[in-house]
């Protein structure tokens, strides 16, 4: 124990769980850009490729707590290989479907397949390798690895629909998920114990513990409104923007970025969402270590809260756009680090991986709510304002909930 405390910041297995955050995040950024051009194609409604992508979100928040048992029963790396090859099959299935069913039927596949590969999975893996004092930074690098990947995907894939059909691209997004296997060896992580007691505890001990504790309850419902607010706006910010944001002039700054159009405008918003947030991630990780996290996490809530309050009180332009995108972007996974790192503070790291797949399926709740709202009350109603102001509301709540979050480790993280 004494030689992994004295461990460096970055070792294989945190460059290997970011490279596989990073690829798989920047995928799973762009399904956003496709929401027009699929639509195009078959004549649908918005809502229908928008409740694919809801059933996305809530599948990656049911496996999220499965692939975390996996692999803490059979191994980092088996859970990572099955969700590597779920999301590959998913995406190569999706690009031969031609009705609105078997997309969101398949975006189940998809959806475990982010589970797989996605932060409860590379969290756990990142945390169990890191010692006491960089576990913080590290939980930090990771989650904004996948800020990177959400910075390269949608640009990416916008780019590549200049010139391909969206199933294409869907295959080069395959080829790409699937080429991560190749870093999967580095990825060896001996498990690690908070104690002697919790060496002894089964996972079902530990979850029914965890699930009777009320501050386990406020951390769950806590974590709803980031999934909501991720959730709807990388679903519908792009097309949102297309069609509510003013021209962009000739010669301004926005148009001299090399930005012509509103449908570019949306997807560089997200990638500069995934800017900011690695820096507001690692920001987050560093105060982490430092201050306590739940005052962190109510502040973050509480802040996200008043930018989506603003940026529907301002006038739409490109401007206002990049400005929401980058206050947006530097408060985007900052709750990730720190609502892991709660998670394994109090309840120690045995089952981090479980527990926070747990604490993540509120927040894939929230995604599926976000994202299938959004298209649906867009249909009713011709604009996205009251699915953004029910996020407004839900963000408040998040910041009051985790105030009185106790965060003394349990009996079973006493070390």
């Amino acid at each position: 124990m004494k030689q992994q405390d004295n461990a460096g910041l970055v070792t294989p297995v945190l460059l290997a769980g970011c490279l596989v955050i990073m690829i798989g995040f920047a995928i799973r950024a762009a399904f956003g850009v496709f929401q027009i051009p699929v639509a195009q194609e078959f004549n649908w409604p918005r809502s229908e490729f928008s409740m694919a992508i809801a059933v996305q979100n809530l599948a990656w928040g049911f496996g999220q707590p499965v692939f975390g048992a996996i692999a803490e029963k059979f191994g980092d790396r088996r859970a990572i290989v099955l969700g590597a090859l779920l999301y590959g099959a998913g995406l190569l299935l999706s690009s031969v479907a031609t009705t609105a069913i078997a997309h969101q039927l398949l975006e189940v596949i998809v959806g475990f397949g982010i589970a797989g590969t996605g932060f409860g999975v590379i969290l756990a893996v990142v945390g169990r390798a890191s010692s006491d004092k960089h576990r913080s930074m590290s939980l930090a690098i990771a989650t904004a690895a996948g800020s990177l990947g959400q910075v390269i995907g949608p640009p990416v894939a916008e780019w590549l629909l200049l010139s391909l059909p969206w199933q294409s691209v869907f295959v080069i997004f395959a080829t790409a998920i699937l080429a991560v296997l190749c870093v999967v060896p580095m990825i060896k992580v001996p498990a690690r114990y908070s104690s002697k007691a919790q060496a002894q505890e089964s996972m079902g001990q530990v979850v029914m513990a965890a699930l009777k504790d009320p501050t386990f309850a406020m951390i769950f419902l806590g974590f709803f409104s980031c999934g909501y607010q991720l959730g709807f706006i990388t679903a519908h910010f792009p097309a949102f923007v297309t069609e509510m944001c003013g021209p962009i002039q000739p010669g301004s700054l926005v148009h001299s970025m090399g930005v012509q159009t509103t449908s570019a405008l949306g997807a560089i918003a997200i990638s500069v969402i995934g800017l900011a947030n690695i820096a507001g991630t690692m920001t987050a990780g560093w105060l982490g270590q430092r201050y306590p996290r739940k005052y962190l996490l109510a502040g973050i809530y509480a802040c996200r809260t008043l930018v989506a309050a603003w940026f529907m009180l301002t006038p739409m332009t490109p401007g206002t756009v990049l400005i929401f995108a980058a206050l947006m972007g530097s408060l985007w996974l900052a709750t990730v680090p720190l609502t892991s790192g709660l998670v394994g503070q109090i309840y120690g790291l045995r089952y981090m991986g479980t527990l926070y797949g747990i604490v993540f399926l509120s927040h894939q709740l929230g995604s599926f709510a976000g994202v299938m709202l959004g298209g649906k009350l867009y249909d009713a109603f011709g604009d996205y304002t009251f699915v953004w102001w029910v996020g407004v509301g839900v963000g408040a709540f998040s910041a009051l909930i985790h105030l009185p979050v106790r965060d003394q480790p349990s009996s079973l993280a006493h070390a």
